[in-house]
């Protein structure tokens, strides 16, 4: 066995190059990926000759599964989630899963408990309840 330590994201142990690296929430990418589409159609009288089915695939996915659609609401969610000095990761995982309580948003993400950096149950809460605002007034 080597001298490395084994990955475990419960405990952000998810090597140095995703610790450091930016992380896209599903609804991000889907901006991203709908503006390079929107591109292509001004470009080609058939847009869809010009896309690989793989860039058609991702964009199907990241829209059915973004939870937020309004370019508006996609920032406030990044900032709302910045404030509480998460990981790129942890960010990520909260935005795109949507815990609706505390011990759901630990359960998804256990390293929010991790010692020295360990958030309350009322700073969970508070930051929860201004994600479901957002998605409320979207």
């Amino acid at each position: 066995m080597s001298g490395e330590e084994e990955e475990n994201a419960a405990e952000l142990k998810i090597g140095d190059e995703f610790l450091k690296a930016k992380c896209l929430m599903n609804c991000e990418v889907s901006l991203i990926l709908e503006h390079k589409f929107e591109q292509l159609q001004q470009v080609s009288e058939d847009p869809m000759n010009q896309v690989s089915q793989v860039f058609e695939k991702s964009l199907q996915y990241v829209k059915r599964f973004s939870r937020y659609k309004n370019p508006d609401a996609v920032r406030q969610v990044r900032e709302i989630l910045s404030r509480h000095q998460l990981t790129e990761f942890e960010l990520c995982v909260l935005g795109n899963l949507c815990p609706e309580t505390a011990e759901e948003a630990v359960a998804m993400v256990p390293s929010l408990k991790t010692k020295g950096r360990a958030h309350s149950d009322e700073a969970i809460e508070k930051m929860l309840n201004d994600l479901s605002l957002v998605k409320r007034f979207e």
